[in-house]
């Protein structure tokens, strides 16, 4: 069981990728005070903590009821994964997660914990997949610790994104210092600050030079 609980803690944590929101989240949020960043990071892991556990208990009954089958389920949730795999290697941004008016509808909005930070980044359709094809076939009444373990995995997964979003702006700044542009690159979710940043900070953290006209 150990090896099972250790594979979907790996799957799920490449799915959910929790580094990949420091730049979202930080866009986000850019000029807010320290007390609504921390409010809405543990607001949007709680919302979809609540996702995923609805997904986990009623997942596999919801399927039957609509006549889909979770061998079929399966099909469908390995291509999705496939699709997200093959966006993180391009390194493009992923349009399983949101689409660019829902970005913008973002940035005006005042409370972004459920959306877009809870759905679609954390508990996107690339997480609920995952969850529903790895809770589907565990039944809760006759195999508790099973899943307990699997529910743990995703609390710890959610902690660790938790972490990484109250941790957003040293890290930011520790990423912009190390690698410059090129980290922004790795993670295209977030063009407008990897456009602030490019002209700014060199990969290793050199100055760019500049010419004379402009100096």
């Amino acid at each position: 069981m150990l090896d099972q609980l250790l594979k979907f803690f790996v799957v799920f944590f490449v799915v959910v990728e929790p580094l990949s929101l420091l730049p979202v989240f930080s866009s986000l949020t850019e000029g807010a005070s320290v007390g609504y960043k921390h409010k809405m990071a543990l607001k949007s892991v709680l919302v979809a903590a609540v996702i995923i556990l609805l997904f986990s208990l009623g997942g596999a009954t919801f399927l039957s009821v609509a006549g889909i089958s979770i061998d079929a389920f399966r099909i469908f949730g390995g291509m999705l994964l496939f699709l997200i795999a093959l966006e993180m290697v391009f390194a493009r941004e992923s349009g399983t997660r949101t689409s660019s008016s829902e970005r913008a509808e973002s940035v005006r909005r005042a409370d972004i914990s459920v959306f877009p930070l809870a759905f679609p980044f954390i508990s996107g359709p690339g997480a609920l997949a995952t969850i529903l094809l790895w809770f589907g076939p565990v039944r809760i009444w006759q195999q508790p610790l099973l899943f307990l373990g699997l529910f743990a995995c995703v609390i710890g997964v959610l902690a660790l994104t938790l972490a990484a979003m109250w941790l957003s702006t040293p890290l930011m700044r520790l990423c912009a210092a190390l690698c410059g542009p090129a980290c922004f690159r790795a993670c295209p979710a977030n063009t407008d600050c990897a456009a602030r940043h490019r002209g700014r900070i060199e990969c290793g953290g050199r100055r760019p030079k500049r010419d004379r006209k402009d100096q």
